[in-house]
């Protein structure tokens, strides 16, 4: 990353907001054509559009900002010593702005309709507990920043596949834990459509929200740390330094 750090910030804002207008959105569009429920088929439409969303954000601000457009990804970059923890407030904070763009954004698209639909929000599923909705999260979590220890982070991963192999870990991840807790793995992506539809004046469930802080922030530590105790990339990038 060789911008400065207000067009990284940009680039995170833009990132995210593209994830939650087109993810979030994807939510409340499957659910208007759905007369308000929501199949496996239509979460699969959801899991697709995310992951598509993602791809595209990778694509075009990978080179500028690293594309994290996701505090659990920021900070655990952060925390394998990949990225400075002094711009990590300012990521979170651009993340977070993205994001309640985003998902105001939904809200200018659909009308009343969005926040009578929920905007995109994710919420904790009936009969999932919140240690179970905890877990979910930081599996799902795991699988995207394995994928992007792996494909963006490691030197060795092939080139031009990383948007696209990130992207579809969200889509996977999605498919399994959306039945349970949405399959949100980004802070940012629940908190946007929840401030939305605070503001909006619809169902919120703000309780649920440190579910969706905690457990990508455990579940993306968890990832990096796996990543590099067991691939090693530094150790592998030292020794072609020393050929």
């Amino acid at each position: 990353m060789s911008a400065d750090l207000p067009r990284r910030l940009l680039a995170e804002a833009i990132g995210t907001g593209i994830l939650v207008t087109f993810g979030a959105g994807s939510v409340v569009a499957a659910l208007t054509l759905g007369d308000g429920e929501l199949d496996y088929a239509g979460l699969g439409m959801i899991s697709i559009t995310f992951g598509l969303a993602v791809a595209l954000a990778i694509y075009a601000f990978g080179n500028t900002s690293g594309a994290h457009i996701n505090p659990a990804v920021t900070v655990s970059l952060a925390a394998v010593g990949r990225f400075p923890w002094a711009e990590v407030p300012s990521y979170i904070g651009a993340q977070l702005g993205g994001g309640l763009v985003g998902a105001a954004l939904i809200w200018a698209a659909f009308g009343g309709n969005a926040v009578d639909l929920g905007t995109g929000q994710t919420s904790i599923a009936d009969g999932t507990n919140y240690l179970q909705a905890i877990v979910a999260e930081a599996i799902a979590t795991f699988l995207l920043v394995t994928a992007i220890m792996a494909l963006a982070v490691d030197k060795r991963a092939p080139g031009g596949w990383a948007g696209l192999m990130i992207g579809l870990a969200v889509t996977a991840a999605i498919l399994v834990t959306g039945p349970l807790t949405g399959g949100s793995l980004n802070p940012a992506r629940t908190f946007g459509p929840l401030v939305i539809g605070t503001i909006g004046g619809g169902d919120t469930f703000w309780g649920d929200l440190p579910a969706y802080i905690i457990g990508p922030l455990l579940g993306g530590a968890a990832a990096a740390f796996a990543f590099d105790a067991v691939a090693r990339p530094c150790v592998f990038e030292l020794e072609l330094a020393q050929g």
